[in-house]
């Protein structure tokens, strides 16, 4: 476990003989008042009862308070007669605990910490914003930029150390990353820790979890935190292919592991739930099963970690309630803004293409031949459309290491690319969203203040300045929101996705009225351009008239 969470309290109940002599432990002393920060780790420590099965036999819960605020909070088992229960606290304050068991040595353990505002880097855990979008808890914009590494985890320690180090540098602030192996690469690694009890690879108790196993997870995950990045945790996937057995376990092992899951995970801020990746690959599984794993999770986690579920070919409902927002695999739809802007549209939810297909080499595969230009494309279009994309790469390797599945070093050209453009959205306002989509897919932004063009695999050689009204004409719209309007001036910048510059172009554009739905500059400039592909314009209000409110909320036929 890492040293980053806060071990605050150690309640050792004197046992004397405890449950196997039938005396009653010793009152427990309450320590010195605790301190940790908001959305850090507090951790209720306590000793009890170890022979039987603790995973089956023993519940433990704990309420924490503060001042009208509570929250129930499940503990879990962590074996040789340890039980821990986790808190992630939301605000800041006294905080007031009293644990409850069916356990005569767990309940009525009292207490109290105090709760200090949060470090810099420390913002809280991610929530959906403006329908569409992320941000951290504190308001701080979350700009995805995320890439997969399947199980990294379960990879010699050296590779695993290479992987942390590879992420430090990279651009990347999501990882989707599995609990579960999956069968490639293990002839020359195999995995050293399992989730349960029992002897590999298929000899294995379901109702008893490896706690060894699980503090390896947490420490991984507690690293990812630290370096910045959301762990978006594959809870179940296909890639098992029998080798274990825990792609077919029985619905009672399934829930049984959730809520395992969920008591030792959900205090990390850092924590994405995905149900599963390829979903549907996963014959053993039914519809009905997969409506249950996400209640489970939503009901046990008490943070509200976002949740999704990832596809293989047939797209799961996302207009359920327990979906904060689809992950979705589809390479088409980000080969134009327009295609993926229209997913979102009939969810009303973020939209985040977790795999658009990868960089790599893979020639039999089509899943994994993607130029680096062509992966770097796809991530501009699906940022022009209000989405997010996620990368990864597979580049093949005598030793079976790729990133994808064992993670290591990355190889391919569009890291560097995609740092880029992360560079260029944490520059910009917080949020793009599409500003003319039913005519011009290549613009995003703020109608108003900020304009990204993406002219994608076009090439041209000058552009006339010109923007769109907005999403739509004022009097189609029912809330007021900002239009255009004679006089104001505006900077532009071109921008080479590939090559990785910014260029200025000197002075600034005036707008005036050429029709009810664009405006061009007064004096009909035109910008020269390099007459190559992915290349996009930076468009941002820098003075002269202010944008009007356009507040009228009829809905003229």
């Amino acid at each position: 476990m890492t040293s980053t969470i806060w071990r605050i309290v150690w309640l050792t109940l004197a046992w004397e003989g405890g449950a196997l002599h039938g005396l009653a432990p010793a009152a427990a002393v309450e320590p010195p008042e605790a301190m940790v920060a908001q959305w850090d780790i507090f951790e209720v420590a306590l000793k009890g009862p170890s022979e039987g099965n603790p995973f089956l036999d023993v519940r433990l819960t704990a309420s924490f308070t503060c001042g009208t605020h509570s929250a129930e909070v499940t503990g879990f088992y962590d074996g040789d007669g340890a039980y821990r229960i986790r808190f992630m606290p939301d605000k800041t304050g006294t905080w007031r605990y009293e644990t409850f068991s069916n356990c005569r040595d767990l309940p009525h353990q009292v207490g109290s910490f105090t709760v200090t505002p949060p470090a810099l880097n420390n913002h809280g855990p991610v929530r959906v914003h403006d329908t569409f979008h992320f941000a951290y808890a504190d308001g701080t914009p979350f700009h995805e930029i995320g890439t997969t590494c399947y199980t990294w985890i379960h990879r010699p320690e050296a590779l695993q150390e290479q992987t942390l180090k590879t992420l430090a540098a990279s651009p990347f602030n999501k990882l989707r990353m599995c609990v579960f192996p999956q069968n490639h690469g293990i002839e020359e690694m195999p995995p050293a820790l399992f989730p349960f009890a029992g002897t590999p690879p298929k000899s294995w108790d379901f109702t008893r979890f490896n706690p060894e196993f699980f503090r390896h997870l947490e420490q991984r995950i507690g690293q990812l935190r630290d370096l910045g990045i959301e762990c978006d945790l594959i809870l179940f996937h296909p890639y098992d292919g029998g080798v274990w057995g825990f792609d077919r376990m029985d619905a009672a092992s399934d829930d049984r592991y959730l809520r395992y899951v969920v008591a030792r995970l959900a205090a990390y801020r850092n924590i994405w739930w995905s149900m599963a990746n390829e979903y549907d690959f996963m014959r053993t599984k039914t519809d009905a099963d997969w409506d249950r794993f996400f209640q489970i999770v939503q009901h046990d986690d008490p943070y509200r970690h976002l949740r999704s579920i990832h596809n293989g070919y047939r797209i799961y409902n996302h207009t359920l309630p327990w979906v904060t927002h689809a992950s979705i695999q589809n390479g088409s739809a980000v080969e134009d803004p327009g295609r993926a802007e229209l997913y979102r549209d009939v969810w009303r939810k973020p939209v985040v293409y977790d795999e658009i297909k990868y960089e790599g080499n893979l020639e039999n595969q089509r899943w994994a031949h993607l130029t680096g230009q062509e992966l770097v494309h796809r991530f501009w279009c699906g940022t022009i459309a209000g989405t997010y994309v996620g990368h990864s790469e597979y580049f093949t390797d005598p030793h079976e290491v790729v990133w994808l599945g064992e993670g290591g070093k990355l190889t391919g050209e569009s890291p560097p690319r995609l740092a880029f453009l992360r560079r260029i959205l944490e520059d910009g306002p917080a949020e793009i969203d599409p500003i003319d989509q039913w005519e011009d897919v290549r613009v995003g932004g703020i109608a108003g203040e900020y304009y990204l063009i993406y002219f994608g695999r076009e090439a041209p050689t000058s552009w006339t300045f010109l923007l769109p009204q907005g999403k739509a004409p004022w009097w189609l719209r029912a809330t007021p929101y900002e239009r255009l309007v004679d006089g104001m001036q505006f900077h532009v910048d071109i921008i080479d996705a590939w090559a990785m510059t910014i260029t200025p172009i000197e002075g600034v554009f005036t707008t005036k009225t050429k029709d009810r739905f664009s405006f061009v500059d007064q004096d009909d400039r035109s910008i020269p351009l390099p007459g190559k592909p992915y290349v996009a314009l930076r468009i941002r209000h820098v003075g002269g008239a202010t944008a009007a409110v356009a507040s009228d909320p009829k809905i003229v036929p």
